[in-house]
């Protein structure tokens, strides 16, 4: 993402651009679903000072304002992404925890046409799915194999 087009989406957003955000961007976009401590990672690359809190603070203020994507498969803590407003769902790995995205499995979004909204205005739907990815595939034949 350049600066501009990062700059544009904070700004879009409501939100100042400002360093700490843009780096924020950067580490969200250079692992995508990654967790606090990743993109923490990501950020003290640029910005060695910056604090634990900040990067949950502004975590948050992207997640309220569409920025990011939060995200948080059943045992697993929260995951941050940039692809937001599809209603994508996604793929967890059992054994080792990566994630990745799955397109809706027909049409735009049939997944938010519930059989029975209980008087819910539905606005998002997430499906996870959960398998063993490739690497932990391979892994565990090859460790068979032995």
């Amino acid at each position: 993402m350049s600066t501009s087009t990062a700059e544009s989406l904070l700004r879009g957003a409501g939100l100042r651009v400002t360093q700490p955000r843009m780096a924020v961007l950067r580490a969200v976009e250079a692992s995508p679903h990654a967790d606090t401590a990743t993109v923490l990672g990501g950020v003290r690359t640029e910005l060695a000072s910056v604090s634990h809190q900040a990067v949950y603070d502004i975590l948050d203020a992207f997640t309220r304002t569409g920025v990011v994507r939060r995200i948080q498969p059943a045992g697993s803590v929260a995951r941050y992404e940039l692809r937001v407003g599809d209603n994508h769902h996604h793929v967890v790995c059992r054994s080792c925890g990566a994630v990745a995205d799955v397109d809706c499995a027909v049409g735009s979004a049939p997944c938010l046409d519930a059989s029975d909204t209980q008087g819910f205005v539905i606005d998002e739907a997430e499906v996870t799915y959960w398998g063993i990815c490739s690497v932990c595939t391979t892994a565990s034949s090859t460790a068979n194999s032995n």
